[in-house]
């Protein structure tokens, strides 16, 4: 295409943005209305998701060593329980380190039970896949000098299956969210072209290629999605920079913590952007093309 047609293109989508004026706003109005329902609803479907992620990779087994067992014999069940495949992490306690955290949960006055400790040594193990855990468990309970083999048994499985179903729904919903989008969005512009039928209509009687005709419509669908984002773009990274400088130190719990700003913004933003040229072009090639078959 020479880049005299070209320039000629991007003049007219331009001076066609300004000729429908209403229809124009109304385009990007709704361009702006879905993409900050669904920018806002990434935004908080992402943040749940890593905090889904930080609970499951919280979980943890806890191997209470035979008290009768020697240091020999506790290392022997370290290193056995190191060599068990999908184990990330295996971190020994001693006896005292395991009173001196009851003590600090409990109170100083278990302390006379230093004199006289009861506990075994302990490992604290973590797999590399957080659903692997029971296996894991079941796997060390059988191996010699283990006491007591703790991670929740029952409650874990639980916790996954709702972790699980809890992305899956907000897959589902985001989904939802961006073909309803796409269809409302597709839709306005479509109005905005069909207004215009007769204007195509005679471009083609007088000898208009299809290409002719279709790209400053593909660059009207350009532009509608670059300012149909920019409020959404805007009001996303405001807004989640201002709740994230007001919950963040609130949430102390290292399980709860929400994305850091930045690249988040810039990734939701992006995203957005990409979303709104998308919608834009696409709906502009599929109102186009009825008006093409002359």
């Amino acid at each position: 295409m020479k880049g005299r047609t070209l320039s000629r293109h991007f003049r007219e989508s331009f001076k066609s943005l300004g000729r429908n004026g209403w229809m124009t706003f109304a385009s990007i109005s709704a361009v702006a209305v879905t993409l900050l329902l669904v920018g806002s609803f990434i935004v908080m479907m992402m943040n749940l998701n890593k905090m889904a992620d930080n609970i499951e990779n919280d979980v943890e087994i806890k191997v209470v060593a035979d008290p009768g067992a020697s240091s020999e014999a506790v290392k022997e069940l370290q290193n056995k329980v190191k060599e068990i495949d999908g184990v990330a992490s295996v971190n020994y306690a001693t006896r005292e380190d395991e009173l001196d955290k009851i003590i600090k949960s409990y109170g100083k006055e278990l302390s006379l039970y230093k004199q006289s400790n009861p506990l075994g040594d302990a490992l604290y193990v973590k797999a590399e896949n957080p659903h692997d855990t029971a296996a894991i468990a079941k796997k060390i309970d059988t191996y010699e000098y283990t006491a007591d083999v703790v991670y929740g048994a029952g409650k874990v499985e639980k916790l996954f299956d709702v972790v699980e179903i809890s992305r899956n729904v907000g897959l589902i919903l985001i989904l939802a969210l961006l073909f309803t989008a796409m269809f409302l969005i597709s839709n306005t512009i479509r109005l905005t072209i069909i207004a215009r039928g007769r204007e195509i209509e005679i471009m083609k009687l007088v000898g208009a290629t299809n290409n002719f005709v279709r790209i400053p419509f593909i660059l009207e669908g350009v532009w509608l999605g670059i300012f149909g984002s920019i409020l959404p773009m805007a009001a996303i990274a405001i807004a989640y920079q201002q709740i994230y400088a007001y919950w963040q130190p609130k949430l102390v719990n290292e399980m709860f913590q929400l994305l850091d700003p930045i690249p988040f913004i810039i990734q939701v933003d992006g995203l957005l952007l990409f979303m709104g040229v998308f919608i834009g072009v696409w709906g502009s090639l599929m109102s186009v093309r009825k008006f093409l078959k002359v």
